[in-house]
């Protein structure tokens, strides 16, 4: 089966086998709060595993062999595996094969899980090290809600509002490389004033948020909160030029500095798991 469609109370969503991503989110009414892929950007909810970004010349570095690596990795152009389907619930995973090899010399067990209960859907992800060496790792969401999420509305009208105030300084990247000088914040206290100026100069990237949930709202028609666990990052991001869609990506890894070309077990924000260890993140997007 390609796909499955999960039902919860006031919820469903509908996730593929291919990148085991989410292609739909709907509310009880049946609205559509999930970007459907345009031509603006042909994705819905990417998995980004086993990097998150960009490294410098797209290659990964390990044990003195170079291997070439896209941004954000592979994982959301495979075919992932049915572990479980039910009604409310499913599981796809992803295991190394000769061909992840080539980009990522590595062995892993990556799980992927959809869930629905009352308004709300709950995502985990479960890296699990398969292998006789330690396994170095970064994953990250990467959910498209439309922007706005009432037709009608402007995109000025919403906002985020953070669950703790924000004052540290954000990160920016250049050519898909993290800028060494952090730059002041655009978030003023808890909240972001969306607007489609904010990502001229791409994503807006929290490396060290205080919050760990945001709400995505307008004064009126729905509203999202996100919130997650495990993820060290925060990423912001549309696509320049007035893409109706607004990214809210919890990260654990971040794109390489534009200085660092080195080993990439020591690149910043990787997971270092050991033989026969695992790792969970988790995230929810809770309908209001």
């Amino acid at each position: 089966m390609e796909q499955v469609t999960l039902h919860g109370d006031g919820i469903s969503a509908t996730v593929v086998e291919q990148g085991a991503e989410l292609v739909s989110l709907r509310d009880a009414e049946g609205t559509e709060l999930l970007w459907q892929a345009g031509p603006a950007w042909r994705r819905h909810s990417p998995v980004l595993f086993p990097i998150v970004g960009r490294l410098k010349d797209d290659r990964l570095r390990h044990q003195g062999r170079n291997y070439p690596m896209t941004q954000h990795g592979f994982a959301r152009d495979r075919r992932f595996t049915w572990a479980e389907q039910g009604p409310r619930s499913c599981t796809l995973v992803l295991t190394d094969d000769a061909d992840t090899r080539v980009h990522y010399p590595f062995a892993f067990r990556l799980a992927v899980s959809y869930s629905l209960g009352q308004r709300q859907l709950g995502v985990t992800f479960e890296i699990t090290n398969t292998g006789d060496e330690t396994l170095p790792a970064s994953i990250g969401a990467h959910p498209a809600f439309n922007w706005p999420l009432l037709p009608g509305l402007s995109k000025e009208a919403y906002q985020l509002a953070f669950a703790d105030n924000e004052p540290a300084p954000i990160r920016r990247l250049k050519d898909g490389l993290l800028l060494p000088k952090p730059q002041p914040t655009p978030i003023e206290g808890k909240s972001l004033a969306l607007s489609e100026r904010l990502f001229e100069d791409d994503a807006v990237i929290l490396d060290r948020p205080a919050s760990t949930s945001v709400r995505y709202a307008a004064d009126q028609g729905p509203a999202i909160e996100m919130s997650w666990q495990g993820f060290q990052e925060l990423g912001i991001w549309s696509k320049p030029g007035g893409a109706p869609f607004l990214c809210i990506e919890p990260w654990h890894g971040i794109a390489s500095p534009t200085d660092f070309d080195g080993e990439f077990t020591d690149k910043p924000g990787v997971m270092l798991i050991e033989p026969a260890a695992k790792r969970v993140l988790s995230y929810q997007v809770r309908l209001l």
